[in-house]
């Protein structure tokens, strides 16, 4: 019976640090998904594309705006950025970009997420429900 205890509270406590560890795993993931680290306020940034990165799990741009300080622009989950139209070949370092959107609601981080980017004069809209009329 000793035996039989001591087994149930070996699996027991190897179970509550494999939930642990899963849950400390996803919290990076969750801190940055949703919208709780950008402010509320829409702003509009103009610049030129630097570097373009479809890799997941947001495509980003990183666009260097007129004074030259070079901003971090979160597009929509791949898919999301696919049904906006966007792909790689869509522009092109050296591009001009207006990004309508929401910046890091610590004013320090150069960093916001776009619900509509334009280039060329195409709209591209990663959150069309979230586009606000200014």
């Amino acid at each position: 019976m000793k035996n039989t205890s001591k087994r149930k509270g070996f699996y027991g406590l190897a179970g509550l640090l494999v939930a642990a560890v899963a849950l400390l795993s996803t919290a990076p993931a969750v801190a940055h998904h949703g919208w709780s680290w950008a402010v509320d306020e829409q702003t509009e940034l103009t610049g030129t594309i630097q570097e373009i990165s479809m890799a997941p799990p947001h495509p980003t741009l990183r666009v260097a705006d007129l004074d030259g300080t070079v901003w971090q622009v979160d597009l929509g989950n791949p898919g999301q950025t696919a049904r906006s139209g966007f792909t790689g070949e869509s522009a092109k370092p050296g591009d001009a970009v207006t990004v309508l959107g929401n910046r890091h609601r610590d004013e320090t981080k150069k960093h916001m997420k776009a619900v509509r980017i334009t280039i060329g004069g195409i709209n591209y809209d990663m959150y069309p429900d979230r586009i606000r009329a200014k």
